[in-house]
């Protein structure tokens, strides 16, 4: 098959988080099943100063038709790989920036013409360089827009530009809503421009367009394909979802075994298996080195590694910040996000700098540091639609201790509910659930061979993209 990707980031090119790991893994994945595979991102700076895109060759000028003028751009193409091809849609005004959504404070006023520019302009150029897909796979609302536009190209031009559309919802609660004069935007009819359309409480929701018009819709884990369709969790789009029950499914994502491995990974200080966990102790000596932390110390280490924002479940953290400060524990997070959840973290850390460390960036080589030397990985999401470092933590021998909810729910297992599978701990979103949680922690770290035991059956699940990538290949099957 011949499969079209279009998304706002791809790793190693451009992350902001598992939106980048995922479209990359199966991307991957599916070229080495040996279908050809395109993938068309926005050409941000960070992008195009890649040395692996430094050899894009410029495949064709644009001129997209935006409200009542034409903006130009251009497209850039290189192939990282065989099998695949990265299309870059390029126009310095909208791309040519050092971040791809906001300045890290807020959103860029002007995303909705950024993204509007992006989806038409991978139409025309799926029009122009008449690459004939089986499959156009939209992601999120930066490429929602895509199968709809791509539909009224295909009835103005009287051609074929995909046979069949699939829309993935990576995260349902960004879901890119924009003033009502937006629309203007977009040049569709105006019968789009209302409650069967677009029209989203007197603003328009471009995810809503992708939920509406795409062929399929699929989700990043199947709980989170039903969890959509509730008020709790449908973050007002539930009654959108619901009328697409009958072509929505829930694909779990899976982690790229290629770069998230622990007896291949270039970026620890050592190299571990779960036949052979040496390695591994090295890891936690170097992890708490770093952090300025005593390396020798053996009380459990808690690492997580996230956006510090609601969703995350930094509220949950603070609240139970009392065990972290009361028992001889370590607490390691990475991430930035909200300046509200910085500065409470780096409050803690004051609290106790001997106990608690917090690094505010992003950092791929530390993300790998932590999954592989800690001893818990915490995730108390609020939702999540799959998530991939409880799956990380697993297949590095860190018990994840998470939430119960969408993809924590289908991918770990709590070790004291189901003592002969159980890969992890998983407790209730709240502030009691979250404080039960990290005390049944303690008492597992505190039976080395129970311990043992959980942490190795982790360690031999299968958490590849050659099983993820099969879903979706018969899901293309399946609609073609």
């Amino acid at each position: 098959m011949k499969i079209v990707h279009v998304a706002s980031e791809l790793f190693p090119y451009v992350k902001t988080g598992g939106l980048a790991d995922a479209v990359a893994a199966l991307a991957g994945a599916l070229a080495d099943e040996q279908h050809e595979v395109a993938v068309f991102i926005p050409g941000y700076r960070t992008v195009r100063k890649k040395p692996q895109a430094a050899g894009a060759v410029r495949k064709l000028k644009l001129k997209i038709e935006m409200g009542d003028e034409f903006m130009s751009g251009h497209v850039e193409v290189f192939s990282p790989r065989p099998k695949v091809e990265i299309y870059l849609i390029c126009r310095d005004e909208f791309f040519d920036r050092e971040h791809p959504y906001g300045n890290g404070e807020r959103d860029y006023e002007d995303n909705a013409e950024r993204f509007i520019f992006f989806a038409k302009a991978v139409v025309d150029t799926l029009r122009l360089t008449e690459l004939q897909a089986d499959v156009v796979h939209a992601h999120d609302w930066q490429g929602a827009l895509v199968p709809l536009l791509l539909r009224v190209a295909e009835r103005r031009h009287g051609l074929t530009l995909a046979m069949k559309t699939v829309f993935t919802i990576h995260n349902i609660a960004f879901q890119g809503l924009f003033p009502a004069r937006a629309f203007l935007r977009t040049n569709l009819p105006d019968e789009l421009n209302n409650i069967d359309g677009l029209e989203y409480y007197n603003q328009i929701s471009l995810m809503k367009a992708g939920i509406l018009f795409a062929d399929r819709v699929t989700t990043v884990s199947p709980r989170y394909a039903q969890e959509i369709q509730t008020a709790e969790f449908g973050c007002g789009l539930d009654g959108v979802v619901q009328s697409r029950t009958e072509d929505i499914v829930g694909l779990l994502n899976g982690i790229d075994t290629a770069i998230w491995n622990p007896s291949i990974d270039g970026l620890l200080p050592a190299r571990y298996s779960v036949s052979n966990l040496k390695g591994k102790e090295k890891c936690r000596e170097a992890l708490l080195k770093a952090h300025g932390l005593e390396e020798k110390s053996r009380v459990p280490v808690f690492g997580m590694v996230c956006r510090l924002t609601e969703q995350k479940g930094i509220d949950l953290l603070l609240a139970n910040a009392d065990f972290f400060l009361e028992n001889d524990c370590r607490l390691i997070v990475l991430g930035s996000g909200e300046s509200r959840y910085e500065e409470a973290l780096k409050e803690l850390v004051e609290r106790a700098p001997e106990k608690i460390a917090l690094s505010v960036k992003l950092d791929e080589a530390m993300s790998h540091l932590i999954e592989a030397g800690s001893d818990f990985f915490l995730m108390p999401s609020l939702f999540e639609p799959c998530g991939l470092n409880q799956m990380y933590s697993q297949a590095y021998g860190t018990v994840p201790l998470t939430s119960n909810i969408g993809g924590l729910a289908d991918t770990v297992t709590d070790a004291d509910e189901d003592g002969e599978n159980g890969t992890g701990l998983t407790f209730p979103a709240t502030n009691d659930g979250v404080r039960d949680g990290l005390r049944r922690a303690w008492a597992l770290f505190a039976d080395p061979q129970r311990y043992a035991v959980v942490q190795r059956r982790g360690m031999e699940k299968d958490f590849g993209w050659k099983q993820a990538a099969a879903g979706y290949e018969q899901l293309y099957h399946n609609s073609l």
